[in-house]
């Protein structure tokens, strides 16, 4: 008997919603064990995917699919490829962390919280492993809801609301004109073949005509852009992160922009291939304005959250224009990144919750001189800078090598500018590590601060055994992208863009 193990990961942690539901607000230890032991067990339940997997084929596998509303031809239709594979483990690893790095923080509202973390990991689970374009549609409006109040009702105090809302209403907008062109092309289906459906392996056989293409790519690569988030998209994102509590921000950071450019891999390129071709200029440059700008942003911070915040900008830019290259090099560069953006800047906002947790404050002039009263608290943070500014034997320096090699056959000034970012990056990333753990402690407040307690190393280790092992032997990963990304690129060589001029493509004067 196939056990349906995708929805087993979609569903289980509904599951505990509804047990956490039954239990009193009062009992937040039992609310807590309850989380965990959930998110645990998630976790177990996703490992037989891992080792069952059949890193051969391209084919999506542990394909399940139900008839829904057959007369509209929507369909609960899932299944997942190497791509997936490797963003669905990503989020049921992260969530255990998640919950035993707030076991200490959160201490208000604990049952509404707990609910809202496991609501969001089935919207995460459910967005990556939907072949359905309705049920994408779905998941993808879901995990806001959940995201939203955490930043609402959990961020600090000053500015958590106007940061909800902000990253409500952008977020909101792009999904917005992404239904508009969900059913644009659903009905252009209909009138090609006849047939309604919602079904993205059928939709993929679809001759979409080059100036409707134009369009459809705009508006999914809006809703993808304001969740990457791409450079100029990106505002709402340090406000978001900042305002945050430490889980939700890590959250953000490791799965919820990872929609985005699985968004851009899974839907746009894929969906419209030729006006794929047509934007690479386009997106290519605003990758690397992001990257550039990102890192020369975060030098001038003063918050550690705001600078790892603008972090993101710099390294998701990598991942973007690691995609757009479309050879095996840029763009399994462009997947392990996230990846590795996940794993990294992870952790650095645990790391960061773990001082503000002591201090209140996260205020790099606030510190100095940590690594005396915090050893261990400092060897940890000094890994994790490491892989996150691409040192060789770390995580970090696989993507970036990967993108900038794919790059470089692209285009070498690309490749030259994105490098700057990782001279750029190690400049900001060092220069704070040194401000805040090295010298003499020259704040009293900071003298006899604990160091991490074994709570702290627990869920740090796992993440510092995973930056060591994809950097040192990446292969264990990038082999179960290989056919995917293979056939995402045979795919992309067969189309190219039309030579046609924009304003032409504006006017509809195509010939």
């Amino acid at each position: 008997m196939n056990l349906p193990i995708l929805s087993i990961l979609i569903f289980f942690p509904m599951l505990g919603v509804v047990l956490i539901t039954m239990l009193s607000r009062e009992n937040q230890w039992v609310i807590k064990w309850t989380t965990l032991v959930v998110a645990v067990l998630e976790f177990i339940f996703s490992l037989p995917l891992w080792f069952q997997f059949n890193s051969d084929t391209a084919a999506m596998q542990f394909v399940e699919k139900y008839s829904w509303f057959p007369s509209y031809g929507i369909s609960y239709y899932i299944g997942i490829d190497g791509i997936s594979l490797l963003l669905v483990l990503l989020t049921t690893f992260l969530t255990p962390i998640c919950v035993m790095a707030c076991w200490q923080d959160i201490q208000d509202k604990v049952k509404e919280f707990m609910i809202c973390l496991l609501f969001l990991e089935t919207g995460m689970i459910g967005v990556f492993c939907a072949l359905d374009l309705f049920l994408f549609y779905i998941f993808w409006e879901v995990m806001l809801i959940p995201m939203y109040l955490l930043i609402g009702v959990w961020g600090a105090p000053a500015r958590r609301i106007y940061a909800a809302v902000k990253f409500f209403l952008f977020t909101m907008f792009g999904s917005l004109l992404m239904l508009v062109a969900i059913l644009v092309l659903y009905f252009y289906h209909h009138k090609v073949t006849g047939v309604y459906t919602f079904d993205l392996l059928k939709i993929y056989g679809l001759q979409v005509p080059f100036q409707m293409q134009f369009w459809m790519f705009l508006a999914f690569a809006l809703a993808f852009a304001i969740k990457v988030p791409m450079f100029p998209f990106h505002t709402w994102l340090p406000d978001a992160h900042t305002e945050a509590p430490t889980v939700g921000s890590v959250m953000l950071a490791a799965v919820l922009l990872k929609m985005g450019t699985y968004g851009f891999l899974r839907f746009n390129m894929p969906l419209f291939p030729e006006a794929a071709w047509y934007f690479v200029p386009l997106f290519s440059v605003l990758a690397i304005i992001g990257i550039i700008y990102g890192a020369l942003v975060c030098m001038m911070q003063l918050d550690l959250k705001r600078l790892i915040a603008f972090s993101s900008v710099s390294h998701l830019g990598f991942v973007m224009l690691g995609l757009f290259t479309y050879n095996m090099a840029g763009v399994q560069g462009g997947i392990i990144q996230m990846i590795n953006h996940g794993l990294s800047t992870g952790a650095l906002f645990l790391i960061v919750g773990i001082i503000y947790e002591r201090r209140h404050t996260r205020l790099i002039a606030e510190f100095g001189g940590l690594s005396t009263p915090m050893p261990v608290y400092a060897a940890i943070f000094m890994i994790v800078a490491l892989s996150s500014i691409g040192l060789p034997g770390l995580n970090g320096f696989v993507g970036e090598f990967l993108i900038l090699l794919g790059a470089f056959k692209v285009n070498k000034i690309y490749a030259i500018l994105g490098a700057s970012g990782v001279i750029f990056a190690a400049c900001y990333m060092l220069w704070m590590f040194q401000r805040v753990m090295f010298g003499v402690v020259t704040n009293e407040k900071n003298r006899n601060l604990p160091d991490l307690s074994l709570r702290e190393i627990a869920y740090l280790t796992p993440l510092l055994v995973f930056i060591v092992w994809i950097g040192v032997y990446p292969n264990t990963f990038l082999d179960k992208t290989k056919a995917s990304t293979e056939n995402f690129v045979a795919q992309m060589e067969r189309a190219k863009a039309p030579k046609v001029a924009l304003v032409d493509v504006i006017k509809g004067d195509l010939r």
